[in-house]
């Protein structure tokens, strides 16, 4: 079997030296869509802030491809889809960081007929933690190996109209911009390399369409200021086409604003589900 769980789960934990500048960050912004409208995200001034989701791309170490190349981890990439993300963070990301990330293998799940990897990363610098990260990572043809099937809780959908909804329409070379901050996953950009994966095109990275989301939540109910995000958690439910509009409903709870996501054109198909912003 390409996945040895055994060796995965118990193989030292992998470190990496991670920097990054302002010009990382507004490339990162203006890959999930911030335009001239967002310079808050997109202009090297004192009031440039930076979503947390940079965090899925600080320093280039990009956290699924370092899930596949640890120890006990053989899998062909054309079976790999990004299952979900959580982002946990002790403080607001800084524009220039310097840190190291530790990470590891915490499970191997067993759905039946695909395999599930969490891969567990913490990062911290000279100031202490900067933010922890659970990737989940979806490999096809890579279950039935007798292991644990894992958590599946879901996070139900209030019974209630949203509190607020917005729209949020990606660009045609949406795949093409995003990738530049780090995930040159073919899948993203190459046509024929799409279609042996089982796709009619290249799709939308979920952590670009991830991004997008705690923008619009951050924008439209934490009055625009990403320092108050603590948590975000979500479950890739769908894929989702470059030039799409993703209609965001947003419902408000105490610390807390559930969250789904869906692609207006295809009938609202689902993209983000159980996703959750945890703030101030």
């Amino acid at each position: 079997m390409p996945i040895d769980v055994t060796k995965a789960t118990t193989a030292e934990p992998r470190r990496a030296e991670l920097a990054w500048t302002h010009k990382d960050v507004l490339l990162y912004h203006l890959g999930i869509g911030a335009g001239a409208d967002d310079l808050r995200y997109t202009f090297e001034s004192p009031v440039l802030q930076v979503l947390p989701s940079f965090a899925t791309v600080a320093g280039g170490a990009l956290a699924a491809a370092g899930g596949l190349s640890m120890p006990g981890i053989d899998v062909d990439l054309a079976t790999v889809l990004h299952g979900g993300q959580r982002i946990d963070v002790a403080r607001p990301l800084p524009v220039h960081g310097e840190a190291v990330q530790s990470s590891r293998i915490a499970a191997v799940y067993d759905k039946g007929k695909a395999a599930v990897i969490i891969l567990r990363s913490e990062v911290t610098d000279a100031d202490g933690p900067l933010w922890t990260s659970d990737t989940q990572i979806f490999v096809r043809g890579e279950g039935g190996f007798g292991g644990e099937r894992g958590p599946s809780a879901r996070t139900e959908t209030p019974d209630r109209d949203p509190d607020r909804t917005a729209l949020r329409t990606t660009r045609e070379d949406q795949a093409l911009l995003y990738r530049l901050s780090g995930d040159w996953n073919p899948l993203h950009a190459d046509p024929e390399f799409a279609k042996r994966a089982g796709f009619d095109r290249p799709i939308l990275h979920g952590l670009c369409s991830y991004g997008i989301v705690l923008k619009a939540v951050v924008d439209t109910l934490l009055g625009g200021d990403a320092a108050r995000v603590r948590g975000y958690t979500t479950r890739f439910a769908g894929i989702f086409f470059p030039g799409e509009t993703l209609r965001i409903r947003m419902w408000s709870g105490q610390g807390r604003i559930q969250v789904s996501a869906t692609a207006v054109e295809r009938d609202d198909a689902p993209v983000l589900s159980d996703t959750v912003v945890e703030h101030a």
